[in-house]
């Protein structure tokens, strides 16, 4: 049998560790733990069980700003296009948006909160702020703010 030279034995190549990386120090698998460790907050003290932290936003956007082309809420949020399509379908679900269309273009669908969609936002808010201080409870007051100052920068990257 002809061994195919393409394929090599694991320990013919240096690890990972010999190379000098280590996934567990690398800033987007710190950024991930430090995510779903929110997402998991977010779940403990969210007013509706059902309710997670991206339909959160999503709502929130939309209150904030009124009626809202999908791309308006993507722009808003940075979710992508084929996720927030789930998102509103599963808001328009719970009755807590509608869809309209645009007067100005019925092409385009317009995505409005609801009464229940407005008063969840409400009732989630002092929600959210704990949320937000519990993901952070491990940070003094000078960590957090440079914690949110050093997460803004990277997310102003024009690379990304």
């Amino acid at each position: 049998m002809i061994k195919d030279s393409s394929v090599r034995a694991a320990n013919e190549h240096p690890t990972p560790y010999e190379q000098g990386y280590d996934f567990s120090e690398q800033v987007g698998h710190l950024l991930r733990k430090a995510y779903q460790r929110h997402i998991a907050i977010f779940q403990r003290h969210s007013c509706d069980k059902q309710l997670t932290a991206i339909q959160f936003v999503t709502l929130c956007t939309v209150m904030e700003r009124g009626p809202s082309s999908l791309t308006d809420i993507v722009n808003a949020t940075a979710i992508d296009p084929a996720t927030i399509r789930g998102v509103i379908k599963r808001l328009k679900a719970r009755g807590w948006i509608t869809l309209t269309t645009d007067p100005k273009d019925q092409r385009k669908v317009m995505v409005v909160i609801t009464e229940p969609g407005a008063v969840l936002v409400e009732d989630m808010v002092p929600n959210a702020k704990l949320i937000s201080d519990q993901t952070m409870r491990n940070l003094n007051p000078a960590e957090r703010v440079a914690l949110m100052h050093l997460l803004e920068k990277m997310n102003a990257d024009p690379a990304s």
